[in-house]
């Protein structure tokens, strides 16, 4: 039981650790390549936007073949990208890397989390969900102080090639200790039109819209924070390669808090009591961030307060939205998990590229932005919620799953 999240959490943790281990280099890699630090935004946008128009073939692709190969060829690639990333001479050949970085990395990250639903269910999948997100959740805040470290010992490449060896032992601990969940009689056809029926089934069900909707943007209050970090910590609190922990710790810290609650939870609330309470809290601490923006400033640690309290709320309401998405398709799980993170990575990387450096004039800006984030994620919840309320009284059985061809 011990081992198995451990491994999906490894897997989870490379999205953070593409994303976050080299913003401490930011600044020698814009100096580097004589770009400026709104150019160097693209190496976090190339990565989550390829990452995300990639995401919707992860998981079919699992339903067809099973989740360990995929698992294996998608990390494969992915150490590869990171070399070439390290081996980079100018901004453009870095893109292209980090590209190749998001094409591949979904193969962990978003089939590790089919897996645990494919073993676990009811209480004990969600109290799963939470420990793998707890493990996960310490990436962000130890990936930029492991960055900024390594630049002690090498020049900006060396991120890089720290990614490639984390992937690398991934493989190795993949290969060794983690069983096939998908049982061949259990998977769909490997033929483009079972492919593409997976994926549409999930697409068209407007129930799925509403609460992938609830959590993608919900998630992205957080998020702005997270890809517009390198601005956030050195431009508008002045702080250095070294300092980006007194921003992710805290924030981080509040994500094992939530994570925390999630696990208490399981089997005392149902999901929806859980996922309402927390959007809630976190509407009232996106507030709270605004109200501390505009009287204290970019001083800490009032600063990171705001995103802190935004991060309990996405920790406690994430497992029980991501399992909601799995149990309205358990014959197609990876497709529902695969276009879930599609519409999330696809809204990070447009947060993180487009409208990051419009909103990172000062910390009001920044807070407001990711207020109006919050709020939308709770105002589709609630959508969801009156929806479900307006069905029950003719609703008698689960959602309908459309069948997927056999031919």
């Amino acid at each position: 039981m011990f081992l198995v999240p451990l491994i999906l959490a490894g897997l989870s943790m490379l999205g953070p650790f593409s994303i976050d281990t080299p913003f401490p280099a930011f600044r020698e890699m814009a100096d580097d390549f004589d770009v400026t630090s709104d150019e160097m935004q693209l190496v976090v946008s190339a990565y989550l936007i390829s990452f995300g128009l990639m995401s919707p073939f992860h998981g079919p692709l699992s339903d067809a073949i099973g989740r360990r190969k995929v698992i294996l060829g998608g990390v494969a690639v992915y150490v590869a990208a990171s070399i070439g990333a390290a081996l980079s001479t100018n901004l453009e050949m870095l893109l292209a890397f980090r590209v190749l970085q998001g094409l591949s990395a979904g193969g962990g990250v978003i089939v590790s989390r089919t897996v645990i639903r494919d073993v676990y269910s009811g209480p004990e999948a969600q109290r799963l969900m939470s420990r793998v997100m707890m493990i996960f959740a310490l990436a962000p805040a130890v990936a930029p102080v492991i960055g900024g470290l390594l630049l002690q010992v090498g020049p900006w490449p060396i991120t890089f090639w720290f990614m490639a060896g984390m992937a690398t032992l991934l493989i190795v601990v993949v290969a060794m200790a983690l069983p096939e969940t998908h049982p061949v009689e259990n998977r769909i056809p490997l033929r483009v039109g079972s492919l593409v029926r997976s994926l549409t089934s999930v697409t068209r069900n407007s129930t799925f819209h509403r609460v992938a909707w609830a959590a993608a943007l919900s998630f992205a209050g957080q998020f702005i924070y997270i890809g517009a970090a390198p601005i956030f910590v050195v431009d508008l609190l002045g702080r250095g390669e070294l300092d980006f922990w007194m921003f992710f710790v805290p924030m981080i810290g509040g994500v094992l808090v939530g994570a925390q609650i999630s696990s208490s939870a399981a089997g005392r609330l149902s999901g929806n009591q859980l996922v309402t309470g927390a959007l809630a809290f976190g509407t009232v601490g996106a507030l709270v961030n605004v109200l501390l923006a505009v009287l204290a400033g970019p001083s800490l640690p009032w600063a990171i307060v705001g995103p802190a309290l935004i991060g309990v709320a996405t920790a406690a309401a994430y497992p029980s939205m991501q399992l909601t998405l799995l149990d309205m398709f358990p014959g197609s799980r990876g497709a529902a998990v695969s276009m879930f993170t599609f519409f999330t990575l696809l809204l990070n990387g447009l947060i993180a590229g487009a409208l990051a450096p419009f909103v990172t004039g000062s910390v009001v800006e920044l807070a407001l932005a990711s207020t109006v984030l919050v709020v939308a994620g709770l105002l589709f919840w609630l959508w969801h919620l009156a929806v479900e309320r307006r069905d029950a009284p003719t609703t008698h059985h689960p959602l309908p799953i459309e069948p997927i061809d056999q031919m």
